[in-house]
């Protein structure tokens, strides 16, 4: 596994190192977002380590613009912010996985091993097609009929959670935990990123997301 430090502490980013290259993981380091970037353009990172406390910004603004991008690299935040609002952030910006310091080494690579392995498991299925629609998880890709849907983030997740298995009715705490990594206080936020999801397939898509009152969601095709 390629794993690509991003951690401006120059003993917590050699102890991750030395840990993980010991453990047979290739890793590269870098202490700022600006050098962290040209490392990422490569292609070559398998797995992302992020600070969130950075000497030029704060690593969800990195996470969040790779997320934009439609990358969807495994993230895991490992930081000292560890309150809830913090990790929430973390969340929404795009990580798949948060660490609070101080943190075992092992732990870490465990995190990474699981990010790793869900990663490749949707890499490894190629083009999933349902009716009209389809996602290429090479290329993060949801096509209808043909035709690229630009989504946002969320909506992309949502999707690609619900594609694998049409006609099956997944809860909204599912689907809040799938796609935050943690319930909701409020239904409002799974509703507008459904709201999202139906706009940009429209009426006559072929393709639906039906609502089972009281007991969750669908995707089925029409």
């Amino acid at each position: 596994m390629h794993i690509l430090i991003v951690e401006d502490d120059r003993l917590i980013a050699e102890n991750l190192y030395d840990f993980l290259e010991s453990c047979g993981h290739q890793c590269d380091f870098a202490a700022t977002l600006a050098a962290a970037r040209p490392l990422l353009d490569k292609g070559e990172i398998d797995v992302l380590i992020l600070d969130r406390n950075l000497p030029d910004g704060d690593g969800a603004t990195l996470a969040r613009s790779l997320r934009s991008a439609g990358k969807m690299l495994p993230i895991l935040m490992l930081t000292a912010r560890d309150a809830l609002d913090d990790k929430l952030a973390g969340f929404d910006a795009g990580a798949d996985d948060y660490l609070a310091k101080p943190f075992a080494l092992k732990e870490v690579e465990a995190r990474l091993l699981a990010l790793q392995r869900r990663s490749s498991a949707r890499s490894e299925t190629g083009p999933l097609t349902v009716g009209p629609m389809s996602y290429d998880a090479s290329a993060q890709e949801i096509r209808l009929k043909g035709e690229l849907l630009v989504l946002p983030p969320k909506a992309i997740r949502l999707l690609v959670i619900m594609l694998p298995q049409p006609n099956r009715l997944f809860s909204r705490r599912e689907l809040e935990i799938a796609i935050w990594g943690h319930e909701q206080d409020s239904s409002d936020n799974l509703r507008s990123v459904l709201h999202t999801v139906r706009k940009a397939v429209g009426d006559g898509g072929g393709i639906e997301i039906q609502n089972v009152h009281g007991l969750g969601y669908k995707l089925v095709s029409a």
